[in-house]
């Protein structure tokens, strides 16, 4: 066991609910804002300032048209899985492999992709940081294992946490639509409990997939 600490100590990795509940929500959170809401508010000022080159698609990709704000927020992915890498102290080859790893996460968990994100990222970026400068050629080794690590997990687990996620935040939405009284109750009561905990409120609504409109 001290040997293992050792090597966890030597890689940086601490397993703690402020490593991962905290830090790791919150860099989320950044990686968030940066790009799914900085791109709806660029698509929402060309479209409502009538701003041409915000408004009007860049390019076309199959039968769908790209503004500027759209390819920020198809990025959402990656960058999440990137910042929860950032925060967790990854290297720089464990942080560029967390591209593809957040991308694959983010499509195959569907509505609740944010929160599989958060997961997968975690476990991709803990593992690739065990192997960084590990072996002679590290600029294989790491990438590879990061990805293979991350897009494997996402494979077997993204679309179930995606769906438990999308379950909570469809509740949360029904109770909204309740009378005033239950209404209230029900989402002091869900959403109260995640907003009282030190960690981010954006990353909470996005892993559950609640609109930040809506609440």
């Amino acid at each position: 066991m001290s040997k293992v600490n050792a090597f966890f100590k030597r890689k940086d990795i601490e397993v703690s609910l402020k490593r991962y509940g905290i830090d790791a929500l919150g860099a989320m959170a950044q990686g968030l804002f940066c790009t799914l809401l900085v791109g709806t508010i660029l698509d929402t000022l060309g479209t409502q300032l009538g701003i041409s080159f915000l408004a009007k698609p860049l390019i076309e990709i199959g039968e769908t048209g790209y503004t500027i704000g759209k390819f920020a927020s198809a990025m959402v992915g990656p960058a999440m899985a990137v910042a929860i890498g950032y925060a967790l102290h990854a290297p720089a080859m464990v942080l560029f492999s967390l591209i593809p790893v957040g991308y694959a996460t983010n499509v195959m968990g569907g509505a609740g992709g944010p929160l599989a994100v958060y997961v997968v990222a975690i476990v991709a970026a803990e593992f690739g940081k065990m192997v960084s400068k590990e072996t002679k050629i590290d600029i294989l080794v790491t990438p590879i294992v990061t990805i293979l690590i991350g897009i494997g997990a996402a494979y077997f687990i993204a679309a179930p946490i995606g769906k438990g996620a999308m379950a909570v935040g469809t509740l949360i939405k029904w109770a909204t639509t309740q009378q005033p009284f239950v209404m209230g109750v029900l989402v002091s009561v869900i959403v109260g409990i995640a907003l009282t905990l030190p960690i981010s409120s954006a990353a909470i609504c996005a892993a559950l997939s609640l609109s930040l409109i809506h609440i």
